[in-house]
């Protein structure tokens, strides 16, 4: 974005703003989004899955929000506080300057058992006057907020959910409660003042009301405590703030209670603008889990890489036998799909729960799962018996299905013999000899090693294009897939083949230092931020580090003003499509910074 993009008047919201306008601040339980005009237009209660109370971001009319803006012309800002998930936002009038600290407050042994947003305003020159509001949605059309009166003041309720606000200096005005329930306030920060805005909110259970005095405590604490986590994580190589702002990202997306990592923060945001391609990513797939626990492990961080990768082989347990490719973050496997009847970001719908990618064979996520064991045996731990006899039964299933079409790592409806999920076989059953080596599983090590030949031979025969000069993306097409480029950091080629499978990558989906997922998709839809990543990756795999290098430099100045990206990205305009924050677009900049730091 162009400082031009930080100038701003304040008054009616815009619709469907844009998408790299939104910052996200988290708790370990659900996620906000905070736009450059200091308002909050997503935020789920009380989990990141649940329907979302504030979302304006889908529901322009009746999605709810919650404002903080000065009155008339201003000029924009903003920081994460440094090695930490709060953000800061300065913004300046020609009367004076002030600035808004926001974070969802963590606790002292701790996430909060509510959630609790935080809105520290401090004046720093001459005089701001603010506005602000907080008005609560219908959750997507299932609920109908309405206010009620307390001894303590008043209580907005939506379906379940209760919200009250309570601060310090934050001027309450009024409180609207017929057509459009919410509560306004405004005051002026001068020169050495503070205030502090406070929404807190819960779900079918009692309110609790804090103390703003131990409120603006509690925002130093969250500093503190998102600061004790980074100082946990090193990295000291190329791109060092983009790593760690990435790393930042990726913590937000971990969903404490179980350890599961969500796909994004978000649903239905199109990723085109004729819309259908809207899903739910507020899941956690196994292929993300597997790319997160790599980044983890490389980070020594020990208790997520725990908490990920247990949580991860009971759930697979649990749901067995069949490996589903995502489960949701309480550990279940969602099946339902529901659109809502609202308009969607810029009127693109539709707006749904669920995904309906459920159900489909993939074959690449065995290659994924057994990724993540190897890792973690690598790093010196030790699998327990159950989960050793697991891998080895999906080891035996990997030889038996390896020669079935499956819908692909891009969840197509057309089932296909797709090369990166041969290739994805050909990685999980390596590992599983990885693993019987190493005395972790016990299996037919042999019948794996002699399948692995088999699909690299397959793929060898099958997959590979002499007029292309390139894998293809299945052997009945002449159609090329970015997903293959996955396979050169795997190992199933580093050599000739893949360099060329590069540059023919390049030359038909590239844009820019960006990609487009396959053959087609340039017309449809907008380029994928981790093919970009993957792609540099690739490079440095092949000898390339130079190439690799200049690439990666081009990608980490395409996120937004704080660093965050989406899943995908107008590579004319740098305008942000798809979910966000995007864990595989933050995964696949933490995979390429590390391996293109090793390689060169």
């Amino acid at each position: 974005m162009t400082r031009d993009d930080h100038v701003r008047r304040s008054g009616p919201p815009i619709p469907g703003e844009d998408l790299r306008s939104y910052a996200p601040i988290g708790d370990g339980r659900t996620v906000a989004l905070i736009g450059l005009r200091g308002q909050v237009d997503w935020l789920p209660i009380p989990n990141l899955g649940s329907l979302p109370v504030f979302a304006r971001l889908l529901d322009d009319d009746t999605g709810g929000c919650i404002e903080l803006e000065p009155v008339g012309e201003y000029e924009v800002s903003r920081r994460y506080v440094s090695g930490t998930n709060v953000l800061r936002t300065t913004f300046t009038t020609e009367n004076g300057r002030a600035t808004v600290t926001d974070a969802l407050v963590t606790g002292v042994a701790g996430r909060l058992p509510w959630a609790e947003l935080a809105r520290r305003i401090d004046g720093v020159t001459g005089e701001v006057a603010f506005t602000w509001r907080v008005r609560p949605g219908t959750a997507l059309g299932t609920a109908s907020p309405w206010v009620q009166e307390s001894r303590e003041g008043p209580i907005i309720r939506s379906g379940a959910t209760s919200i009250a606000v309570v601060g310090s200096d934050h001027g309450p005005r009024s409180t609207k409660r017929e057509s459009e329930p919410q509560i306004t306030g405004r005051f002026t920060a001068t020169e050495g003042s503070r205030h502090l805005l406070v929404v807190v909110a819960t779900h079918d259970e009692p309110i609790h009301l804090p103390d703003p005095a131990i409120v603006d405590e509690g925002i130093d604490r969250t500093i503190a405590n998102w600061r004790t986590w980074s100082r946990e994580f090193s990295w000291e190589g190329r791109w060092g703030p983009h790593v760690q702002r990435s790393a930042l990202a990726l913590k937000l997306l971990i969903f404490s209670p179980t350890g599961a990592i969500a796909a994004a923060a978000t649903s239905s945001l199109p990723e085109n603008p004729r819309g259908g391609k809207n899903w739910d990513y507020r899941f956690a797939w196994v292929r993300d889990l597997a790319y997160t626990a790599h980044a983890l492990v490389q980070f020594g961080l020990r208790e997520e890489t725990h908490a990920a990768i247990s949580w991860l082989l009971r759930t697979i347990r649990r749901n067995g036998p069949d490996l589903h490719i995502f489960y949701g973050l309480d550990g279940d496997v969602p099946n339902e799909v529901r659109e809502y009847d609202v308009a969607g970001w810029r009127g693109i719908g539709p707006v749904v729960t669920g995904n309906p990618a459920q159900g489909q064979l993939q074959l690449g996520v065995f290659g994924d799962l057994f990724a993540i064991c190897r890792l973690y045996v690598d790093a010196g731990n030790v699998l327990d018996v159950a989960t050793g006899r697991m891998l080895a039964e999906i080891a035996d299933r990997t030889c038996d299905l390896w020669r079935n079409r499956d819908a692909g790592m891009w969840e197509l409806p057309e089932l296909q013999h797709y090369t990166s999920s041969k290739m994805g076989c050909w990685q999980a059953l390596g590992d599983a000899v990885h693993l019987a080596e190493a005395g972790q599983v016990a299996g037919s090590a042999d019948r794996w090693r002699a399948e692995q030949e088999n699909i690299r031979a397959w793929v060898e025969e099958n997959c590979w294009s002499e007029d292309r000069q390139a894998y293809v993306m299945h052997p009945d097409t002449e159609d090329l897939d970015a997903s293959v480029l996955l396979h050169a950091p795997s190992g199933f080629d580093r050599g000739e083949r893949m360099s060329l499978t590069i540059d023919a990558l390049a030359a038909e989906l590239g844009s820019g230092p960006h990609l487009y997922r396959y053959s087609g998709m340039q017309h449809e839809e907008f380029a994928f931020v981790a093919c970009g990543f993957w792609h540099a990756t690739a490079l440095a795999c092949v000898g390339r580090g130079h190439e690799a290098i200049a690439a990666m430099d081009e990608l980490v100045a395409a996120g937004n003003d704080v660093s965050i990206y989406s899943e995908m990205i107008d590579s004319e305009t740098g305008a942000f499509w798809g979910n966000l924050p995007q864990a595989l677009s933050h995964l696949a900049l933490i995979t390429a910074a590390m391996t293109i730091d090793e390689l060169t």
